[in-house]
């Protein structure tokens, strides 16, 4: 676990604009955060060209643990996007700033620090405006992306299917529009050669700049990916619709990414979902039939994983498919017990969930990995959600306790009925066994005696054959 030694910790009851002269000027190591190999030999079993980083991040709030636990986790997502970290920094400031993110004194470290290291991208812990993107890259003369840029990235190398990869397509092209910007005076020139024009020999004209004609294209391309995106929701929603016409409950499987959602799935269900120890393995939405004890059936979907300060472009492009949570009956929010700082996960991703519309969605906490985690965590988190299911989808500990409680939380049918239903009518005995909950059954001469609790569609159907009970 990274630890800021006592020479390195701060006055956390100061609220930053009052910061010791040292410590504003305090551009500190995290350690254990490089991932350059010990073996050569393990190159081939990486990307072939690797891009080597720095990581820099700036802790505004909370405590020394928590901005070591953010840049790790940024040190995460840059492994999973192919990166090898050679280096963390952090700088303490009451507010990133506004020029180059960590302060003009501190960007000459940071090229140093560049320089010494051989890196070739500077990965910083936020989101950076376009002129402090440009202003820190100028300075340091290597590349510089934000978390931001980092995440899409990750998220345009796993996504499979057709949809996803409109959906992270869209995400990025509304990140970059406002960040585009061209390399020398070439795409700043204008097209056309009206003598009216004052831009100099080769530069008069009318028309639009180059970088002009760039934005059209991407705002163009936005506006077609949306309607693309606009369709395929439309063929989600008609799923949804015959679902919710026969009633079928659902429930959706939530939570940090790499908190095992797709590992619980498999478990609960034999889907045979990928399952990767990786940041975002999961990108496309995984639907699964489960069937509860009393022969209900119900659903179960996997979604994409969450993460602090998960981009708002990322949000709303993949708000069709996180609707999906918010449709559902119950929220399956699983949290990774092994973590560092569970309770900061269970914060993010319920913030997510509000921004969906999906927090007045029941919820079933569950924490996983329990096989990971020591017997003292386990106590606090236990302490912390009393409520909570305890499991382990990797062993199958607690599955049961798991599955047992979805069941008991699924909504149960509204209406009571009796009904004898014909015997040449058995789909309809069948439908009640599924969809229902079965109290009674009997067989007579006429038919099939049966007493349950149905939806009310299904009532409906059975009417003309209810009798009094």
């Amino acid at each position: 676990m990274l630890r800021a030694t006592a020479a390195e910790t701060w006055d956390l009851a100061d609220d930053g604009d009052g910061l010791e002269l040292e410590e504003r000027h305090a551009l500190r190591r995290v350690a254990g955060l490089s991932t350059e190999l010990a073996d050569v030999t393990e190159v081939e079993y990486r990307q072939l060209r690797l891009e080597r980083v720095v990581l820099v991040g700036v802790w505004t709030e909370g405590t020394a643990t928590d901005a070591e636990n953010s840049l790790a986790e940024l040190a995460a997502l840059a492994e999973t996007a192919g990166s090898q970290v050679l280096d963390g920094l952090i700088q303490r400031r009451s507010r990133p700033d506004s020029s180059t993110y960590i302060g003009s004194g501190k960007v000459d470290e940071l090229r140093v620090v560049v320089q010494s290291t051989g890196a070739d991208t500077v990965i910083c812990d936020g989101e950076l405006s376009p002129s402090q993107l440009r202003t820190l890259e100028a300075k340091v003369n290597v590349k510089v992306i934000d978390r931001t840029a980092l995440i899409l990235d990750i998220f345009a190398q796993h996504a499979k299917s057709k949809e996803g990869k409109a959906q992270v397509e869209l995400a990025q092209l509304q990140y970059f529009l406002p960040r585009l910007r061209g390399w020398g005076e070439a795409l700043s020139r204008q097209a056309g050669g009206s003598a009216s024009g004052n831009g100099g020999v080769g530069l008069r004209g009318p028309g639009e700049t180059k970088i002009e004609t760039d934005r059209r294209r991407i705002r163009t391309k936005i506006s077609r990916l949306k309607r693309e995106i606009a369709a395929m929701a439309t063929i989600r929603d008609t799923k949804r619709s015959t679902r919710r016409r026969n009633r079928v409950p659902s429930v959706a499987i939530a939570g940090y990414t790499n908190a095992g959602k797709s590992s619980l799935l498999n478990r609960l269900t034999g889907a045979g979902v990928l399952v990767e120890d990786a940041l975002f393995a999961t990108l496309d939405t995984t639907t699964r039939r489960a069937r509860a004890e009393d022969g209900r059936i119900y659903t179960l979907s996997d979604t994409v994983g969450f993460v602090r300060h998960l981009p708002h472009q990322l949000i709303e492009a993949f708000r069709s498919t996180l609707e999906e949570v918010a449709e559902a009956d119950l929220v399956l929010h699983v949290v990774d017990g092994a973590h560092a700082d569970p309770e900061e996960q269970v914060r993010a991703v319920r913030e997510v969930l509000a921004e969906v519309g999906a927090d007045a969605v029941p919820e079933l906490l569950v924490v996983n990995k329990i096989d990971a985690a020591d017997e003292e965590t386990q106590l606090r988190l236990k302490s912390l959600w009393p409520d909570a299911v305890f499991a382990s989808a990797r062993t199958g500990a607690g599955i049961d306790a798991v599955r047992a409680a979805v069941e008991q939380r699924l909504p149960w049918p509204a209406i009571e009925l009796t009904a004898v239903v014909p015997y040449e009518r058995g789909d309809l005995v069948a439908r009640v066994h599924t969809l229902g909950e079965v109290l009674e059954t009997a067989h007579l001469a006429e038919g099939t005696r049966i007493r349950a609790r149905i939806n009310d569609a299904l009532a409906a159907e059975l009417a003309p054959f209810a009798v009094k009970s």
